[in-house]
């Protein structure tokens, strides 16, 4: 295998893959109802990359380093015949399959994802209070509803799972504690991850990101926690364990602790476009190569450039105050 490293040493480990652009949900920080004034228009079907597409770029991906893959979307489950895909991808030697998904339609569908080969899920959640949820979600669904899905995970064999909260100061920070009881003790790694400015529809503003410092006094304050190390030098969640055993937590804190200097991704979105970072204001075009009868060689080439010349760490500086003014790709687009 020929590890590619980008301009700072980075090298390729981790692929996230976008199979729909397609949402049941309405997260304001994802995929608002309007943008900009305008209600969101989805990709038409030609456009879209097929399951043949995809499962060809990975097991080239796979000979020069990626050794993750990560379904999102949009939501991952509204892709019909998704488990096709992910039976496909699982025949890859070494390679870890994951996805992320909302919880709404897991129930549904825990069992056939598991024997189909995929590993690992993680399901966002950011609120237990019915009314919050509904109005954060934009959805009439019940938080209930992602519980089941959860547990349905469980029940399959899935582990670890793990769940994803946003965390937006003023809305749902007083969730914290509530979210925290809920798993404590049951196996599932919640995280707990800074809202981000990714995109540009989201209404970001700094006074809306609670810190990672923060979330854990939070915490802390009521369960005592300890810092543990990282079970890759590339993940991104900081781990934190309860000092009564119940398990442990997660941060992800992007805004106030910048981690490009380890960022080992590359993000592949329905369309069909690669980009080398989650804040990026353009991609490349595979699909267009993909339909033009490149061979392999044409294929590992194009991917070879695009990381070789990445020089990406928008959070960094960030924290410079040195801002990208350009259009960035929103979450919905890339799957996050």
């Amino acid at each position: 295998m020929n590890t590619l490293v980008d301009q700072y040493q980075r090298s390729l480990g981790d692929l996230r893959i976008s199979v729909t652009d397609k949402c049941n949900f309405r997260c304001s920080y994802c995929m608002p109802k309007t943008v900009f004034g305008r209600d969101y228009h989805f990709l038409a079907r030609e456009k879209i990359l097929s399951f043949e597409e995809i499962i060809r770029f990975a097991k080239l991906s796979s000979t020069l380093g990626v050794k993750k893959i990560r379904l999102t979307g949009g939501e991952p489950l509204l892709r019909h015949d998704l488990v096709k895909l992910v039976e496909g991808l699982s025949q890859i030697k070494d390679l870890e399959l994951t996805l992320t998904t909302n919880g709404s339609l897991l129930s549904l569908h825990a069992g056939e994802l598991k024997a189909a080969g995929l590993h690992r899920v993680t399901i966002s959640l950011d609120a237990l209070d019915p009314d919050l949820f509904k109005t954060i979600s934009c959805s009439n669904l019940d938080p209930v509803k992602i519980l089941q899905g959860i547990d349905a995970a469980i029940a399959v064999g899935f582990a670890p799972i793990k769940v994803n909260m946003v965390v937006i100061q003023g809305k749902n920070d007083h969730e914290i504690i509530h979210m925290a009881r809920q798993f404590r003790g049951s196996g599932v790694i919640l995280r707990f991850i800074e809202f981000m400015d990714v995109g540009n529809s989201n209404n970001w503003q700094l006074q809306h990101v609670l810190p990672a410092w923060q979330i854990i006094e939070k915490i802390h304050s009521v369960w005592p926690l300890q810092a543990i190390p990282p079970a890759l030098r590339s993940d991104v969640a900081e781990r934190w364990s309860y000092l009564d055993g119940a398990g442990e937590i997660g941060i992800i804190s992007s805004v106030s602790k910048a981690f490009c200097s380890w960022c080992t991704r590359l993000r592949l979105s329905t369309d069909g476009k690669l980009y080398t970072c989650l804040f990026a204001t353009q991609g490349h075009d595979l699909r267009k190569l993909l339909r033009s009868q490149a061979d392999d060689d044409q294929l590992l080439d194009f991917l070879r450039q695009i990381w070789q010349q990445r020089g990406d760490r928008y959070s960094e500086l960030r924290q410079q105050q040195v801002h990208n003014h350009g259009k960035k790709i929103e979450m919905s687009y890339i799957g996050g």
